[in-house]
């Protein structure tokens, strides 16, 4: 006889499932069905009744596994003695030699145990990863962990800092053996808490609301109104929910600042969901406005929602397009700003979102130089003489970033670049490129181009 569970009792198993299981069953459908971590770990949660100390672990566990997923397999490799068939239990030895190695306050033991369980919990009775599960976790226990030989720079790196190898070789080529070193070292410290404050609000009394729910607020080195928190969580916050601030990367901030504004402009952001660079540019227009372009119209929907949130939705319109046919739909030039945060790979976020790492390829940079190229192209026919246009990416990839601005520069010579000034940091070239390890933020590149008049 079938045991039929209903829908009411399915929900009361998820809410009681463990910080571990919900950790291991989102590594299962990013491994396996390459689901976004973000996306589906969040799923995991909402159904959860975790307390919020075993939801920060389940989470740490999700993208710890991911981010050293190389180093990791690296250290079971020569353990494992079997071919893991079951669906689970690679994820799961990633998940339990991630504890062993990089959790200290995690005693042994408990992550042996909890194994034990999770073996018995998601491959069944007659399953054999509760018995591969035990013998590989004890011997890696005993070894300790391993590395390659170091006059193989490339293995050694990658497998140090579990990232691809042609990825290593990449940035060895364009940065130096040790400036690579030292990007491939930031990339798995953990991501800052930044925040960046409205410019309509009353910023001092934000800062000492933030103060007393003991966010220890501290001023960002790279941007202006930009604040690095202690911890994360803001945004069940009063100050967020009232728009007071929004969470944003100190780098991608710089973007806007890039732009010299007047205040009542017409401004295009030709790339915009989900809407933190156009809610941060309706803040500079007071008497103009900002029209939000992005393929999907559900992705807009988060835009409207932040503009609604940041007291600026009477400045921005929203309109579901292709960026690559704004010169069909919007006739002449009719734009004083343009902003392209372009598509990219997002190289510079792997610190944020690990699986980047895994999922691209030199195939991928050029691929996406098409696009951006082309959206270069089409947007640049809409733009006013003497108008700004602004090139932005979240990757440090050469091909995306000054190899873009060289051949749309060589294919519209009415284009040039031009230097800017920001309020900590400036371009005297007019292309800005923040690695990962210049100021522990995000990798960015933003290039200033101007319609020569």
């Amino acid at each position: 006889m079938v045991k039929v569970v209903n829908l009411s009792q399915k929900r009361k198993l998820s809410m009681t499932k463990s910080a571990r299981a919900i950790a291991l069953e989102t590594l299962i459908r990013v491994f396996r069905d390459g689901s976004y971590s973000n996306i589906s770990l969040n799923n995991n949660l909402r159904g959860s009744r975790l307390s919020q100390t075993d939801r920060n672990f389940a989470t740490r566990l999700v993208y710890g596994t991911i981010q050293y997923k190389i180093y990791l397999e690296y250290q079971l490799k020569g353990l494992v003695k079997t071919k893991l068939k079951e669906p689970y239990l690679k994820p799961l030895l990633l998940m339990s030699a991630y504890q062993i190695i990089f959790l200290d306050k995690v005693p042994n033991r408990a992550t042996l145990n909890e194994a034990n369980k999770l073996a018995k919990q998601f491959g069944g009775r007659h399953s054999s990863g509760f018995r591969i599960a035990n013998g590989v976790l004890h011997a890696l226990i005993r070894r300790g962990t391993i590395l390659p030989d170091k006059i193989d720079s490339v293995k050694y790196l990658s497998v140090k800092a579990s990232v691809p190898e042609w990825l290593v070789n990449y940035i060895i080529t364009n940065w130096g053996e040790k400036r690579a070193a030292s990007i491939l070292s930031s990339i798995n410290t953990p991501a800052k808490n930044s925040v960046r404050l409205s410019t309509l609000s009353d910023q001092k009394q934000t800062i000492a609301e933030l103060k007393k729910l003991n966010f220890a607020p501290q001023d960002s080195k790279l941007a202006s109104n930009e604040l690095i928190l202690s911890h994360g969580g803001v945004s069940t916050t009063p100050p967020f929910k009232e728009g007071k601030l929004t969470i944003q990367d100190e780098a991608a901030s710089l973007v806007v600042e890039a732009f010299d504004f007047s205040g009542d402009e017409k401004v295009l952001d030709a790339c915009s969901a989900p809407g933190g660079k156009t809610t941060q540019i309706a803040e500079y227009l007071p008497h103009g406005q900002v029209t939000a372009l992005d393929i999907h119209e559900k992705k807009l929907r988060l835009v409207r929602q932040n503009a609604n949130r940041m007291h600026v939705a009477n400045r921005v319109v929203t309109k579901a397009m292709d960026a690559r046919k704004v010169d069909q739909y919007f006739s002449g030039q009719q734009f004083a700003k343009i902003l392209v945060d372009a598509p990219c790979s997002g190289l510079g976020l792997l610190r944020r979102k690990p699986e980047i790492r895994y999922t691209k390829s030199m195939k991928d940079l050029l691929n996406l130089q098409k696009i951006q190229l082309d959206i270069l192209d089409h947007v640049s026919k809409i733009l006013e003489e003497n108008g700004e246009l602004i090139y932005s990416t979240c990757t440090f990839a050469v091909e995306e970033d000054e190899k873009v601005v060289e051949i749309f520069l060589k294919n519209h010579p009415k284009f040039e670049l031009r230097p800017f000034k920001l309020a900590k940091i400036e371009s005297k070239t007019g292309m800005l490129k923040i690695l990962p390890d210049s100021y522990g933020s995000d990798g960015f590149f933003i290039a200033k181009f101007v319609v020569r008049g």
